[in-house]
């Protein structure tokens, strides 16, 4: 059974940990570079202790801890969203087991409104999770960079 748990003060550091491992997965597809400490920035990671219309989750499946959605009100395409999907993972080995599915199709499901996604078009499971996930809400496909798409839609 998948489990959202909103991420608060005394989860700063599970989220901090989680969210490197994801990033330095992203330098797959992004130039970023660690600092001197070996750690990733993001420059909003603050933000989501601090500012209450953003929002980050733990996924569990089972009481496991599987992954994390980071969610803001920012839109990408200058819109006026009420959920953007900031950053979204199951990592590795509960990927094969449909977590990433079923915790995004709850996450869809508790935050009602209209919704941003991006993802990398390098990203081949990411931009299948998300076609997927998001095809029943006939999603508007917008060009954001040369590699990236956003997807906004209403749920």
């Amino acid at each position: 059974m998948i489990d959202l748990v909103e991420v608060k003060s005394e989860h700063r550091e599970i989220l901090w940990n989680m969210l490197q491992k994801y990033l330095y997965e992203m330098t797959n597809y992004y130039d970023d570079e660690m600092d001197e400490m070996g750690n990733y920035q993001y420059r909003y990671f603050d933000d989501y202790f601090t500012e209450p219309e953003r929002t980050a989750l733990l996924i569990y499946d089972d009481k496991l801890l599987a992954g994390f959605a980071m969610i803001n009100p920012y839109s990408y395409i200058n819109e006026h969203p009420d959920h953007v999907l900031a950053e979204f993972t199951i990592f590795p080995m509960y990927r094969k087991k449909h977590i990433g599915k079923c915790a995004a199709e709850l996450i869809l499901k508790t935050y009602k409104g209209r919704w941003e996604i991006k993802y990398n078009e390098k990203n081949v499971g990411a931009r299948a999770l998300w076609n997927k996930i998001t095809d029943s809400y006939h999603p508007v496909k917008h060009r954001y960079s040369t590699d990236e798409t956003v997807l906004s839609f209403l749920s």
